[in-house]
């Protein structure tokens, strides 16, 4: 998807499959919190910004940072893997930084990343990914940091519905 949509991504109020309700009062997502979040990389759109109540994101000051600090423009984009409906992990670069963003279907998967395309030295990883009760609980979230280079391949565990992301910065 490229271009400005009517597409509120990023409600805080997340569900799995069987637990979601089309509440007007209480709008949610199909899918995990870092599910939403990975779209905000994906989606190519100057025009973003977030949904649902702004005290749900009030409550969550780190990750509303990281999210709104997700650019709305793009150097380069590599897609890395992907299957039209199913999966797709895409490679996106804002000046020095790159950013990583992998969903899925309702269909709990594992990933391989190759960090090949990044340039030589060490690079600061921030990665967002689906708590180990994403599949029950579709909020539920954890954040690492860790130094990765070129030569380092990630895992990711996305659950049903669920999504990746990670920013990675060159350190000096």
């Amino acid at each position: 998807t490229a271009g400005p949509l009517d597409y509120e991504g990023g409600p805080m109020l997340n569900a799995q499959q069987g637990d979601f309700r089309a509440i007007f009062n209480k709008p949610m997502s199909q899918g995990t919190r870092i599910h939403e979040l990975a779209l905000y990389v994906i989606f190519e759109s100057p025009q973003q910004y977030l949904a649902g109540n702004p005290s749900d994101y009030m409550r969550e000051p780190e990750f509303t940072q990281f999210l709104v600090d997700i650019p709305t423009t793009w150097d380069e984009i590599v897609a890395l893997e992907g299957r039209v409906g199913d999966y797709l992990l895409l490679a996106r670069r804002h000046d020095r930084d790159w950013y990583l963003a992998a969903i899925t279907d309702w269909t709990a998967r594992q990933m391989k990343v190759s960090l090949n395309f990044l340039t030589q030295g060490q690079w600061q990883a921030e990665i967002y990914c689906d708590g180990i009760n994403a599949d029950r609980y579709a909020s539920d979230y954890a954040v690492h940091r860790r130094m990765v280079q070129r030569e380092d391949t990630l895992m990711l565990e996305l659950a049903p519905a669920g999504g990746w992301v990670a920013r990675l910065s060159p350190q000096p």
